[in-house]
């Protein structure tokens, strides 16, 4: 999926991040699409390569797609890593784009998913409606390129 990312959905999508960070009590979140890029980010990302974590997000994702199509699945969409001091929890949001959250014993798991629950819906929403103009700029773009003289040779005999 290619999609031109706007500044009013930009500006949306940050404020998802910013409060799923801050409801979640998580550490970092950051939102990346199916290719690796980072579309936004909140948290205290200063001592994170985040153009490497998104491009492990996105490979984690694909990887762990290929394991469910072995077993039957059509995919994974939640994943928990546990680490000693960080947890990361991977939520592919309606095979679109992956929601990374990196939390650690100030928050839960069970309050991780809860609050991903509200936010990856919040997300949907923005792509949907960021899909529709975007079908509805090519359809204008088609109309615009049809000249009169386009219609005329169209029904002529």
């Amino acid at each position: 999926m290619s999609f031109v990312l706007h500044e009013q959905a930009y500006r949306q999508i940050k404020a998802i991040s910013d409060r799923l960070t801050r409801d979640a009590n998580a550490k970092v979140v950051f939102l990346v699409d199916k290719n690796g890029l980072l579309i936004a980010a909140s948290g205290d990302v200063q001592n994170i390569d985040t153009t490497s974590l998104a491009s492990l997000a996105a490979g984690n994702i694909a990887a762990t797609g290929g394991l469910a199509q072995l077993i039957g699945e059509r995919e994974f969409s939640n994943l928990f890593h546990e680490g000693d001091r960080d947890n990361i929890h991977i939520t592919l949001v309606d095979g679109r784009v992956i929601l990374v959250i990196i939390f650690d014993k100030r928050s839960s798991l069970g309050l991780v998913r809860l609050r991903v629950k509200r936010a990856s819906e919040e997300v949907k929403r923005v792509f949907t409606e960021m899909e529709k103009e975007s079908q509805a700029s090519e359809e204008a773009s088609i109309l615009d390129e049809i000249t009169d003289d386009d219609i005329d040779n169209l029904f002529a005999d």
